[in-house]
């Protein structure tokens, strides 16, 4: 179609828009705020994968089965587990170019959400993940999601909210011992 190309071989190239989201997103967002944003997103995949693939076991529509070490199945909490260990490692190895990245993030939000949803297995310590206790995990998961995404939608806020409460429970502790 005409126009569809367009003849740029004076060297005149307009970044893709690939590299003109990256440029809104860096312009737009702190390190931490992305930070949070790949957690919650990573979350939200995950849990979302972690309960197609389990069905998909189940209902034997996926060419795999269940991971077994020795003939003992392993849960995904177990990956979740292992996940938080190594997300754990990084902070508190402290280096400054991994903390806060958003790698380290999507890593902590999808091991959570691992955990997440088998937490009615982890809370009885009885496989119950298809059974009508296994409910909570869902609940949970969902509270999460809910919870977190309230957070993203106005961090600002709710740092300045946290920052005048700290400043008023001060000032009254203050004032309660200077009298």
């Amino acid at each position: 179609m005409p126009g569809d190309h367009i003849d740029r071989s004076d060297g005149d190239r307009r970044p893709g828009l690939r590299d003109r989201w990256r440029r809104v997103v860096d312009d737009n967002t702190t390190a931490t705020e992305r930070s949070l944003m790949a957690t919650w997103l990573a979350f939200g995949v995950t849990f979302g994968a972690a309960r197609l693939v389990t069905h998909g076991i189940r209902g034997k529509w996926l060419p795999w089965g269940n991971i077994s070490a020795g003939g003992t199945h392993l849960h995904h909490y177990n990956l979740g587990i292992a996940t938080l260990a190594g997300v754990g490692l990084v902070a508190v190895r402290g280096d400054q170019a991994y903390v806060g990245h958003p790698g380290v993030g999507a890593a902590y939000g999808a091991g959570s959400a691992l955990i997440a949803d088998e937490f009615a297995l982890l809370l009885d310590l009885k496989d119950v993940y298809w059974a009508k206790q296994g409910r909570i995990s869902v609940d949970v998961s969902l509270g999460i999601l809910s919870v977190l995404g309230l957070y993203l939608t106005a961090a600002p806020f709710w740092h300045e909210l946290t920052r005048t409460t700290r400043d008023h429970v001060r000032d009254q502790v203050r004032e309660r011992f200077t009298s």
